[in-house]
């Protein structure tokens, strides 16, 4: 009877930290953002949180018992680790230790973090490297995260080559854009480094700093702002929160 109980507990604890997720007050509720084989950006200026964003759309996922794929081409690994740790202790941190420390380890064998310099970056490099973990049976993953793919005007090519790479593995991919504050937005509306872009994309998340607030609004693929209020990001966490229930 003791063990099942701290089953049922375990489970309510995963079952309550997927409900949590702040973007299902944009309308998302508990689904995928992003269909198989979906683009999805995470849009901002350097340091106001794009990573941040990254790490929370995948600790949803494997939390739902989905495999991620990290790949940066900006920080270590050792960094990147932190990032998921940090975010997961604060969602977690009003729940029991043992049960929180026991999901976090049974999430870890479900994510995997790749380093790349930028330079040394290729889809060729990061296919050869897929298939060896998939031919060998080592990791499948299904959800794919690029954070520091520069949007330059060669990146159509590399994103056509990664719409490939995400169709043969039934992935759906997010990247991070970083914008600057110089550059007005494109005729589409779109911020500069997307707008070229923006047709291989179905969401698109923008961090936008107003006063002392950070907001999060969906710039494509979302709801209308009038119908879900755009998400604020806690800047001590880092974590997205929802103004309705803050307020």
């Amino acid at each position: 009877m003791v063990i099942y109980l701290r089953e049922r507990n375990f489970n309510m604890l995963r079952k309550e930290l997927i409900f949590r997720n702040p973007l299902r007050f944009m309308g998302y509720e508990n689904e995928d953002i992003l269909p198989p084989r979906g683009f999805g950006a995470v849009l901002a200026r350097a340091g106001l949180g794009k990573t941040a964003i990254l790490v929370q759309l995948a600790l949803d996922s494997l939390l739902r018992e989905r495999n991620v794929l990290h790949i940066s081409l900006a920080d270590p690994v050792k960094k990147v680790c932190l990032w998921y740790e940090e975010a997961f202790r604060n969602i977690a941190r009003q729940y029991q230790g043992s049960q929180v420390d026991r999901l976090w380890e049974e999430l870890l064998p479900r994510r995997l973090i790749m380093t790349f310099n930028v330079e040394g970056f290729s889809t060729p490099k990061l296919e050869e490297r897929l298939t060896d973990l998939t031919a060998q049976g080592i990791f499948h993953p299904q959800m794919l995260l690029i954070d520091g793919l520069p949007f330059d005007e060669t990146v159509r090519e590399a994103l056509a080559d990664i719409k490939k790479l995400a169709e043969a593995h039934s992935l759906h991919v997010w990247f991070t854009v970083r914008t600057h504050r110089h550059e007005k937005p494109g005729s589409d509306g779109m911020p500069v480094p997307l707008s070229d872009v923006a047709d291989l994309f179905e969401v698109a998340f923008q961090l936008c700093p107003e006063a002392k607030d950070i907001h999060l609004r969906a710039i494509k693929g979302g709801p209308p702002l009038s119908e879900h209020p755009p998400l604020l990001l806690d800047p001590s966490t880092m974590l997205i929160k929802d103004t309705a229930v803050e307020g």
